[in-house]
């Protein structure tokens, strides 16, 4: 496909990464260092967020709150089985996504974990920041979360390559509402940009915003239904920028 305006939104999962990298490597993480996270940061500022956000998500106004409405219950119990019961429905719940990064810090860090990227990614988005494309990342994940991710690449840090990054406190992916107020942060017309992504409901939105679209279709995601309306690649060397 032919693209001619100056911005370019990425999704992650599917997208610029595999969602076997997501599912089979971060989400475990997630699980099996859960408890002993919790347990260790129990008290500090950032999971105290963290684990506000979990109870205002699960329809509470705090995390006191729902204690005050579970008064037999652990807090750091009530929040951990909330964080399996998301994950376990693949619920993309802010915050989720929000104590997800937190967990995910650690590994990141350490190295046990580095984030897959596709082999034609990072060729293409070097290509098009060369271009003097603006280049920027809208994901269900949180921003910190997105920031671990392309600190710690296969191929090293990326964070150079974006000038934002967007998560669900800007509003849902198959919200069109949401890519109104991006494409108010690049300062610039929806139909100066380009989304990509896997899935066609964000790409429905985004069309409705009025922003340029392309299905993404990469070895294991979901199957494509036909008759979609999208343009499909199978690699950003396939988008021809100019």
């Amino acid at each position: 496909m032919k693209f001619s305006g100056r911005g370019i939104l990425l999704d992650i999962e599917g997208t610029t990464s595999s969602v076997s990298f997501v599912y089979d490597v971060m989400f475990p993480f997630v699980r099996r260092e859960l408890k002993a996270f919790v347990e260790s940061n129990w008290g500090n500022a950032d999971l105290a967020k963290s684990c506000n956000l979990i109870a205002v998500d699960a329809g509470f106004e705090s995390l006191d709150h729902w204690q005050s409405n579970s008064p037999s219950a652990d807090p750091k119990t009530l929040v951990q089985d909330e964080v399996i019961r998301l994950m376990d429905g693949d619920v993309k719940a802010t915050g989720l996504k929000h104590l997800q990064g937190l967990i995910w810090k650690s590994g990141f860090e350490s190295g046990e974990m580095q984030a897959h990227l596709y082999d034609d990614v990072a060729p293409a988005i070097n290509g098009w920041n060369g271009q003097n494309k603006d280049v920027r990342i809208y994901s269900s994940g949180s921003v910190q979360a997105q920031l671990l991710f392309f600190g710690h690449t296969i191929v090293g840090n990326m964070l150079d390559q974006f000038q934002g990054h967007y998560d669900t406190t800007i509003g849902g992916k198959r919200e069109t509402p949401s890519y109104v107020a991006i494409a108010r942060q690049f300062k610039r017309p929806p139909n100066e940009i380009l989304f990509l992504s896997d899935v066609i409901a964000e790409l429905m939105a985004a069309r409705e915003a009025g922003m340029h679209t392309a299905l993404c279709v990469r070895p294991g995601n979901a199957t494509v239904i036909p008759n979609h309306g999208f343009e499909e690649i199978h690699s950003f060397s396939d988008v021809k920028v100019s």
